[in-house]
C-alpha cells in the first residue's frame, strides 16, 4: 500500500528487533522482506521494556561488557550469516539522546558514558564479527542534537572509530507530536547543524537521514508543507554524503490523552501523501528502485 500510494519503491525497510520481545534474530521479519527485493534495516534493540528516559534494568551497558549476553548476541549473529545476504543494522540509536537507556547520562554520565558506551559497542561488533557474519553492515546513527547539550555528550565521544561504522546516520525530526513546542525547525536548519560534525569525524562515510518525520495534527506546523522543504532539500544535493533517507512511518499513543497521540502515517494524510508522491515522481531520477549489493557480499 505504501509503494502504490507513493508510486515509488522503497530500498530497505526498517524495524526494530526489540529484545524485549525476542532475542532471536528476526528471521521471518528479514525473510518477508528480502522476497520483496528490499533490504532488511535492522534496529537491534537491547531493552527490557518500550519505556524511555530512564535507566535499563537488564541490558546495562556494564552488563554487556561483563559478556552476559555473549551467547545471545553469537546466536544472533550465527542466524544473521545463515540468512546470507545483506542487512544493515544498528545498535544504540540515538546515543546522544538521554531518552535512550544506552545515552552516557544513564552509564557513569560524563566520566564515563560515552567510553563504556563506545566500548559496549566495539564488543558487539567484534563478537558478531567473529561468528562469520560479514554481510551486516554497520550503521552509527545519532541525533542531529545533543541531549543534554553538554561537552561530554556531544556525538563525537560516541563514535567507536571507522572500522565499526560502515555507514553514519542522523535522526532529525519536527514537531513529535500535536503539542510539540521545541523542535519545529525545518530539516534544513538541522542538518546544517549536524551534517559537518558527522562528515567531519566520519570523512567519507556514506550517510543517511534514517528518521525524519512530522506530525500530521500539529498546530501550528503543517506535516506536509514541512515534508516537501525537507524532501526539496534532500534532493538539492547540498548534502552529497547523503545517500538516503526514511521517513518515520508510524503512530503512536504519548499519554491516555487521545489528542495527544503522534501520528506520521503518510497514508492518514491526504495533503502529505501527495507531497511525498509529488516529490518523488519530480525527482525520479535522483532514486535507486532497487538496492546496489556491493560484490564482496
Amino acid at each position: 500500500r505504501f509503494e502504490e500510494a507513493l508510486g515509488t519503491k522503497v530500498a530497505w525497510v526498517y524495524f526494530s528487533n526489540n529484545w524485549c520481545e525476542s532475542r532471536r534474530f528476526p528471521s521471518a521479519s528479514c525473510e518477508w522482506i528480502r522476497g520483496l527485493g528490499k533490504i532488511p534495516y535492522v534496529r537491534l534493540m537491547l531493552r527490557s521494556d518500550l519505556d524511555q528516559n530512564r535507566a535499563e534494568k537488564t541490558y546495562t551497558l556494564a552488563n554487556i561488557l561483563a559478556g552476559r549476553f555473549d551467547n545471545d548476541l553469537k546466536a544472533w549473529a550465527s542466524d544473521a550469516k545463515s540468512f546470507g545476504s545483506p542487512i544493515l543494522i544498528e545498535w544504540g540509536t540515538e546515543r546522544n539522546g538521554r531518552w535512550f537507556s544506552w545515552n552516557g547520562k544513564w552509564n557513569g554520565g560524563s566520566v564515563e558514558g560515552p567510553t563504556r558506551y563506545v566500548a559496549a559497542y566495539r564488543h558487539i561488533v567484534d563478537l558478531m564479527r567473529e561468528q562469520g557474519a560479514d554481510n551486516l553492515q554497520w550503521v552509527w546513527h545519532v541525533n542531529w542534537l545533543d541531549d543534554p547539550e553538554t561537552k561530554w555528550n556531544r556525538f563525537e565521544n560516541y563514535y567507536p572509530g571507522e572500522n565499526y561504522a560502515d555507514w553514519v546516520a542522523l535522526s532529525a525530526y519536527g514537531p513529535l507530536s500535536p503539542r510539540t513546542v521545541d523542535g519545529t525547525e525545518n530539516l534544513r536548519f538541522k542538518l546544517r547543524t549536524a551534517y559537518p560534525r558527522v562528515t567531519k569525524i566520519a570523512p567519507g562515510k556514506p550517510v543517511l537521514v534514517a528518521e525524519f518525520g512530522c506530525d500530521i495534527h500539529h498546530r501550528k506546523i503543517d506535516a506536509s508543507e514541512w515534508a516537501k522543504d525537507a524532501l526539496e532539500d534532500l534532493f538539492s544535493r547540498r548534502w552529497p554524503a547523503v545517500i538516503g533517507f526514511c521517513w518515520w512511518n508510524e503512530s503512536w499513543e504519548n499519554d491516555d490523552v487521545r489528542s495527544h497521540n503522534t501520528d506520521m502515517n503518510i497514508l492518514h494524510d491526504a495533503k502529505l501523501m501527495k507531497v511525498f508522491r509529488d516529490e518523488l515522481a519530480k525527482h525520479a531520477e535522483a532514486l535507486e528502485r532497487t538496492p546496489i549489493i556491493k560484490p564482496s557480499l
